[in-house]
């Protein structure tokens, strides 16, 4: 749509246009998030890149359960509901009957890094031809902020009311890390959503995960570190300067694993 800018004396300024269209592949359904939250950014940026590619007749999305299990109401794709944690087992059925398709899943690290760690593994050591687009934001968001495999050591929740204490839990997960040892992954990144620096550069790695796809050389993921205002008692800004500050000195961000670059024609 464009819209017209006005003058300093409020007529319409007919040199100038700000022009800002929706994606094809996104609806126009409001999204239900909390402020501040970054799936609504994340949901755009995977419509982009789907109008991208010229996907929109060809994509089939996973959604989770968690936050984005109302996933397949943002989306002008077929979409399936998948389970709690078994996005990439249902993936995996999609893709091997419909190699045509682009076939992605969209998960929390609760679904992925929790109750979804075997499916997850086990698709990326059969090296499936499906893209990963993952939200970590370290906490269960939905269920009511409980300790997530991606919690970080200290971080207080509604079952570490006294902050992760890793003698008893455990050190947080890496998920970019644990799969970069296995073969049949393809691409592997990790970028905060935090500023249209780092927007643009999650669009450069989801670029090379959904070719990981469409080039048939492996498995993608695209790990986005994304705020939960909410469930972290923070206010929207400080929770993207704690992500900024601390989240990245237990997930750095960048490529892990690339193997798609030397593929390129």
């Amino acid at each position: 749509m464009n819209i017209a800018i006005e003058k300093q004396d409020g007529s319409p300024d007919a040199d100038l246009k700000c022009v800002f269209e929706r994606p094809q592949a996104l609806s126009d359904k409001p999204f239900h998030y909390c402020p501040g939250c970054s799936h609504g950014t994340y949901h755009r940026l995977i419509a982009e890149m789907i109008d991208e590619f010229g996907l929109l007749d060809k994509t089939v999305g996973i959604c989770p359960v968690g936050c984005a299990v109302f996933a397949y109401e943002y989306f002008e794709t077929d979409m399936i509901e998948a389970s709690h944690g078994r996005a990439p087992a249902v993936a995996t059925g999609v893709k091997r009957s419909l190699p045509d398709r682009f076939v992605f899943t969209y998960q929390g690290d609760g679904d992925l890094a929790a109750i979804g760690m075997g499916e997850i593994i086990h698709a990326a050591a059969r090296g499936e031809r499906i893209t990963v687009f993952f939200v970590n934001n370290g906490i269960f968001g939905m269920t009511g902020g409980q300790m997530a495999p991606t919690t970080l050591i200290g971080q207080k929740t509604t079952t570490s009311v006294d902050g992760r204490d890793p003698r008893t839990t455990g050190q947080p997960i890496r998920v970019c890390e644990l799969l970069s040892s296995i073969e049949g992954v393809a691409y592997l990144a990790r970028v905060p959503l935090t500023s249209p620096k780092n927007i643009n550069t999650c669009r450069k790695y989801m670029r090379k995960a959904i070719r990981a796809q469409l080039e048939d050389v492996g498995l993608g993921l695209v790990e986005v570190l994304s705020p939960c205002p909410v469930q972290w008692g923070m206010k929207p800004g400080d929770a993207l300067h704690h992500i900024d500050e601390s989240v990245v000195k237990a997930f750095p961000p960048g490529e892990i694993v690339d193997r798609v670059s030397a593929t390129a024609k």
